[in-house]
């Protein structure tokens, strides 16, 4: 975390999130930081983005990022600000990290409470969408990214050489369920 209050690429630890309880309603409301020190549940989008060749953006996070730094993850997305729709957050979570305006609304999939038992825990909801667009991912978030196959995201998931983000393996595991791919 870097100084002046500010975290993950540039969001402020001041930024309000809407706290939840088991049942994804609003409890109350705490700045982002506060909420990741204490271990508040909140929520989150989660867009699996393919390319026009049906490839999945995978991306290993940057070093900053206050959570799961420089783990792998097969999403693009974050946390959904106070007042913020899931379907908003999606959005705009995916054209950021992805560096692109005018990506068609991510269409949503389903929703389910990701809770490690360690303190992070938070309801997730997992969109998927096509990006069309050349990809400019933002700096401060992707330290490395290309489009996989999905053959070549489940090799990569089952060699065991890279790293990935618990919440998104959780993600991508219930996706594959859905899929009734499991």
């Amino acid at each position: 975390m870097g100084g002046g209050g500010w975290l993950d690429g540039g969001v402020s630890v001041e930024e309000i999130l809407d706290i939840v309880d088991e049942h994804d309603r609003v409890v109350g409301q705490s700045p982002r930081g506060e909420a990741y020190a204490r271990g508040l549940r909140h929520r989150c989008a989660f867009v699996l983005a393919r390319n026009t060749a049906g490839r999945i953006f995978v991306h290993r996070r940057t070093a900053t990022k206050l959570v799961y730094p420089s783990l792998y993850d097969m999403f693009v997305g974050g946390v959904v600000g106070a007042g913020e729709s899931y379907d908003d957050a999606a959005l705009r979570e995916a054209e950021e990290e992805l560096g692109v305006t005018g990506l068609p609304r991510p269409s949503h999939l389903f929703t389910f409470l990701y809770d490690d038992g360690a303190g992070h825990s938070w309801w997730s909801a997992v969109y998927e969408v096509r990006c069309a667009l050349p990809v400019r991912p933002q700096a401060e978030e992707v330290a490395w990214h290309d489009f996989l196959s999905e053959d070549e995201l489940e090799r990569r998931l089952g060699e065991g050489e890279w790293e990935w983000t618990p919440d998104g393996l959780a993600a991508y595991r219930r996706l594959r369920a859905h899929r009734g791919q499991a």
